[in-house]
């Protein structure tokens, strides 16, 4: 059976008050400081959080569809097994949130800051994350199917047997990222910094590797059947044949 929120959010005189509820109504806007709120198992779909401070609150298995954080602060904030697909999160500071198993497929985290992010398993096909930056952040296992993250910056993000089969990566820096198992069949990497990246037994079948740095790369047991690898830089990488590309 579903648990409700046992209070709502209303506005009242510009700032967000919590009151008893009885019903799930949407959240009219959250444009205040309220650190640390709890909003665990809450129903928050289409809510409006743009520009919030709520560094550290839960929203722990909370229905976040299609709400807006635009520019909020989610430093530390737990959103792990929460639904946010469609969610918005443009230009969100999310340093080292979690989003564990989360649902955030086409939802938006365009510019998003989303460092040491904890995002095992999660779901976030078909979703933006252009420019965001998720530098060292976890994604092992994590379903990127589709997604769309022209020149993110990746490096030293774990993703390890993470799917990003037919995402567009172009541009993306993923430096020294440990990618061990991954599947990127079809994916757009032109032009990409794949540069001491880790590939051992990682599928990038049909990929397009135009222009991108694979210097010192390890592409042991990499699968690279009909992948486009024009001006790429292999040097120094350790090739699926075991050989170093000179």
């Amino acid at each position: 059976m579903r648990l409700r929120c046992l209070f709502m959010l209303v506005v009242v005189g510009g700032s967000l008050v919590a009151m008893p509820a009885t019903a799930e109504p949407p959240v009219e806007r959250a444009a205040c400081s309220h650190e640390g709120l709890h909003f665990k198992r809450c129903n928050l779909a289409n809510a409006d959080f743009s520009g919030a401070a709520l560094s550290n609150a839960v929203f722990h298995r909370a229905d976040l569809t299609g709400a807006h954080f635009v520019g909020a602060d989610l430093s530390g904030a737990n959103l792990n097994k929460t639904k946010a697909q469609r969610a918005d999160f443009t230009g969100a500071k999310m340093v080292e949130v979690l989003f564990y198993e989360s649902d955030g497929s086409r939802a938006t985290f365009a510019d998003a800051h989303l460092q040491g992010a904890k995002m095992q398993g999660a779901r976030l096909i078909g979703a933006t994350l252009d420019r965001a930056e998720v530098k060292a952040a976890f994604l092992t296992g994590a379903r990127l199917d589709g997604a769309s993250m022209v020149g993110a910056d990746l490096s030293e993000t774990n993703l390890v047997g993470a799917v990003l089969s037919k995402a567009n990566l172009e541009g993306a820096n993923f430096a020294r990222a440990g990618l061990v198992g991954a599947r990127i069949r079809d994916a757009n990497l032109q032009n990409a910094n794949l540069a001491g990246a880790d590939l051992y037994n990682a599928d990038l079948t049909g990929s397009d590797l135009t222009g991108a740095n694979l210097a010192g790369a390890r592409l042991t047991r990499a699968k690279l059947t009909g992948a486009i690898l024009v001006d790429a830089n292999l040097q120094g990488a350790l090739m699926p044949d075991g050989s170093i590309h000179e």
